[in-house]
């Protein structure tokens, strides 16, 4: 309530300036002039939840000190609510980091060099079945990373988003594949490639290795905490493997932002 609304806010029934108190086996708190009742949980991720905060809290502590997620059967352990709920608690606090993250754009003209690719998620390996996720990832070096789950490999359904989540004058480096000539033509930017199939790696500065490494945190989190996801949920996971990857250099502000960045209240207007 505090952290939302101060000590004293302006009171949307009566228009005064008033100091709101707690109501009695409610989750809601009081004007003291006329009554009129807000819920400080009313658009934040427990919005409509009966689950105590006090577990809500702890389930954020475990997403902020894991460094491989957090599965559902984990905080059914843990907490003693049932898995459904577990489940739920989970996908709110990935949905909720999403909205914490944001998605600015990365590189520009003055940033350091972005690195993208596509990596494959999920699935099983079968001949003549396409049933793997395909995942474009772009990560400026020292930096941020950003996610997207995309239809295809094909440069129609790859290249709107490296177009959007890019900034223009940026210096981006990808392998060969033929999704990334549109870029390599384009004057936007500065585009250089590696020959993976050649063995090539590297190049003095040219190379994929940051992204290559964040494909390796997101995979080792799903296979190995989570064993398979849907492609329905995926880039709610995803999303997650963002936000840690994004405050590694600032784990200290992983706990603090979830407890404090909940969206502004929307306040009713003054009747007359």
């Amino acid at each position: 309530m505090r952290e939302r609304y101060g000590a004293k806010h302006k009171c949307g029934k009566c228009g005064k300036q008033a100091r709101y108190y707690r109501v009695k086996k409610r989750r809601s708190y009081e004007c003291e002039y006329c009554g009129n009742q807000v819920y400080p949980t009313a658009g934040t991720p427990f919005h409509k939840s009966r689950t105590p905060l006090t577990l809500w809290f702890h389930v954020m502590l475990m997403f902020c000190a894991s460094r491989n997620g957090v599965s559902g059967k984990e905080i059914q352990r843990i907490t003693g609510v049932t898995y459904k709920t577990a489940w739920r608690m989970g996908h709110v606090i990935r949905k909720y980091m999403e909205y914490i993250d944001g998605n600015r754009p990365l590189g520009g003209p003055d940033g350091n060099p972005v690195e993208a690719d596509k990596t494959f998620v999920g699935g099983k390996d079968k001949m003549g079945k396409d049933d793997k996720a395909v995942v474009l990832g772009m990560v400026e070096r020292g930096g941020r990373a950003i996610t997207r789950v995309v239809k295809s490999r094909r440069s129609f359904d790859v290249l709107p988003y490296v177009f959007n989540d890019i900034k223009e004058g940026s210096t981006v480096y990808t392998d060969d594949a033929h999704a990334w000539n549109e870029l390599r033509w384009s004057k936007d930017y500065d585009h250089e490639t590696l020959n993976h199939t050649k063995g090539e790696y590297t190049r003095g500065t040219v190379s994929t290795n940051s992204i290559e490494g964040f494909w390796a945190n997101v995979k080792r989190m799903i296979e190995g905490t989570h064993i398979w996801v849907s492609k329905r949920h995926l880039q709610k996971y995803l999303w997650e493997a963002e936000f840690r990857h994004n405050l590694r250099k600032r784990p200290d502000l992983m706990m603090r932002w979830l407890l404090t960045a909940y969206p502004a209240p929307k306040r009713r207007a003054t009747s007359l």
